[in-house]
């Protein structure tokens, strides 16, 4: 094999989202040296997609708002299946955290006496999403950037990790491409940890960009960590469905916060009829309320377009399905309205929603002060992936760590909108943290150059398989999204997600026949292939996770399994790869949670 440049680390970080860059300067602080490796650009980073704010008991707008009211929301969201050492620490770190990104140069929305003004959002009982406009992921990128270039961290953009590499049972490094010249690289590291994202790809319909396709999540299976939770998977209930120029880009739970309402082709506001028994009752006649408590009343009931995501999603599509959709298969987001109440009405949307109001007006021609959006469910956020311990971050394999998207653990079967932002801060640090620590104690590792040297051949493998009868890279991929997106979407049902594992296996053996054309410099169709192999992976675990789930909870509704399960909530599932290199699935118990966690939940309602 040829040769390949190599790469000594302390600790290597994967991903350069929020949750890498966060991981990133925390492990560099310690003195340690510090790689960071992306797919794409530095600043590319999906978490700039992320609109509406970070969740955070900041208790700025409502005195009452404190981490025991945010880890019961939280745990009430996930429907009590998350783990709950990390839901505690997220709520009890997160106002640190938002604190230290103001210290570190974030510029916030400020209340009038010059706090950090914080939005209402889906899920949360009080205001606590801190933000910027509806621009808070760029701005929270921004920060990070900027302070972790100081750092010392060494930064490899456009780089695509292929292998993680062992020594006996413990992480040691990595074998990974640069993606224009297709050149190898080594890093060998004493730690690493997973920031990659999610799988939104692995879909048709998403709000996720093309970076998103299991990485990490394959990465961390394939080198023998467990996965958990992977059936559920959050449909965003407002991605643009027309026009066709922003198809699935997401249209922010922040414009439903201050004031959006959805409604279907009669003009009615259809969530009144779908209220679930833990909210308070409201009808149409209280829609004066929910206006209220958008514009600050502490005591109006939440309007219920800010349910959580699980049900407002679910609840679009049962409009859809009984024919009162939009005429292009969604339903109407509507903030015009509002003029009906504000004076000031455009002035206020351009104020508080400038994102939204500019993407859509220049990539659609669509005025949103004007006239209403058709949205609909957009593939959107994984809760599931790789399992780790709470307090570190740290995988079922020795040295591997995980955080962000591509962590599980704290969602449970559903996210609260805005704990993403605050989750890949919390638990980001963490993971850089414990992954210093790991990197300090443990020390040297080495690596095996036929290891190397075998993920470089199977790297390499497409470049020797005959093409014309096995198709191309992109038919299976969209193949794969078609069934992901008909048969294990957001409403399932065990007939049907057999048929998707059988088309998922048909998948792989094509996967395996399918080639690449040319050469290795600057060639997006050989990155598909290699693509292809964890797309496949992450795609097989939803399907027989959620299988396995016989209930419907949160993000997991099953049409032949509608109710919830008690049995079912003692339970998480988890994937792993077998020896045979089949995928084995288990179950384990839920660890029982303190009962002054217990009490916090109950005193909270």
């Amino acid at each position: 094999m040829e040769a390949h440049e190599i790469f000594e680390h302390d600790v290597l970080i994967i991903g350069a989202g929020g949750a890498g860059l966060r991981a990133a300067i925390e492990a560099s602080s310690t003195g340690l040296k510090v790689g960071l490796v992306c797919k794409s650009m530095l600043g590319k980073a999906h978490t700039v997609m992320a609109e509406g704010g970070i969740a955070a008991a900041l208790a700025n707008v409502d005195e009452r708002d404190n981490w025991k009211v945010h880890f019961s929301d939280t745990m009430r969201g996930g429907h009590y299946i998350n783990n709950w050492r990390m839901a505690q620490i997220h709520a009890k770190e997160a106002p640190d955290r938002v604190r230290e990104l103001e210290a570190w140069g974030a510029v916030f929305d400020r209340t009038k006496d010059g706090r950090i003004l914080q939005r209402n959002f889906g899920g949360h009982k009080y205001p606590r999403l801190a933000h910027v406009g509806d621009r808070t992921g760029l701005e929270m990128i921004r920060t990070l950037q900027d302070h972790g270039i100081h750092q010392g961290i060494d930064v490899h953009m456009e780089v695509t990790v292929v292998h993680l590499l062992k020594d006996g049972d413990r992480i040691s490094g990595a074998v990974a491409y640069d993606r224009e010249r297709g050149r190898f690289r080594v890093f060998h590291a004493k730690a690493v940890v997973l920031a990659t994202g999610g799988i939104g790809r692995a879909f048709r319909i998403t709000s996720n960009s093309w970076e998103y396709t299991g990485d990490g999540h394959a990465l961390a299976y394939n080198a023998g960590a467990d996965l958990i939770d992977m059936e559920f998977i959050q449909f965003h209930p407002t991605g643009m469905i027309w026009p066709p120029s922003v198809r699935g880009i997401l249209v922010t739970e922040g414009v439903r916060g201050e004031g959006g309402i959805l409604l279907n082709n009669k003009g009615e506001r259809f969530l009144f009829g779908n209220i679930p028994d833990n909210y308070k009752a409201q009808t149409a006649a209280d829609a004066e309320e929910g206006w209220r408590y958008v514009l600050g009343d502490k005591d109006a009931h939440r309007p219920p377009e800010l349910l959580t995501r699980d049900h407002v999603a679910r609840c679009i599509v049962q409009e859809i399905k009984e024919g009162r959709g939009s005429p292009h298969g969604g339903v109407f987001l509507d903030i015009a309205w509002i003029k009906e109440k504000l004076g000031n009405a455009e002035e206020h949307i351009k104020r508080k929603l400038p994102s939204m109001y500019h993407q859509f007006k220049q990539l659609a021609g669509l005025d949103i002060t004007r006239e209403p959006m058709e949205v609909g469910p957009t593939t959107h956020y994984v809760m599931g992936g790789v399992l780790v311990e709470a307090d570190t971050q740290m995988s079922t394999v020795p040295g591997l760590f995980a955080c962000g998207e591509c962590g599980a653990g704290i969602n449970g079967a559903n996210r609260l909108g805005g704990n993403s932002l605050s989750d890949l801060l919390v638990l980001g640090q963490r993971a850089g943290q414990y992954a210093a620590k790991f990197a300090k104690d443990k020390g040297d590792t080495r690596v095996d150059e036929e290891e190397i040297d075998a993920a470089k051949r199977e790297a390499l493998a497409p470049f020797d398989r005959p093409v014309p009868d096995a198709g191309n890279a992109y038919q299976i991929q969209y193949e794969l999204q078609d069934a992901m997106q008909d048969l294990v979407g957001i409403v399932r049902n065990g007939e049907e997600m057999e048929r998707a594992l059988v088309k998922i296996g048909e998948l792989k053996e094509k996967a395996q026949k399918v080639g690449a054309v040319g050469n290795r410099e600057y060639n997006p169709g050989w990155h598909t292939v290699l693509d292809l192999g964890n797309l496949l992976t992450v795609s097989e675990a939803v399907a027989r996770s959620a299988l396995e789930r016989k209930e419907s909870r949160g993000a997991q509704f099953r049409v032949d399994y509608p109710e919830k399960s008690e049995e079912w909530g003692k339970y998480n599932v988890t994937v792993r790869r077998g020896p045979d290199g089949s995928m084995q699935i288990n179950r384990i118990p839920i660890l029982e949670m303190p009962a002054e966690l217990r009490e916090i939940i109950t005193q909270m309602g």
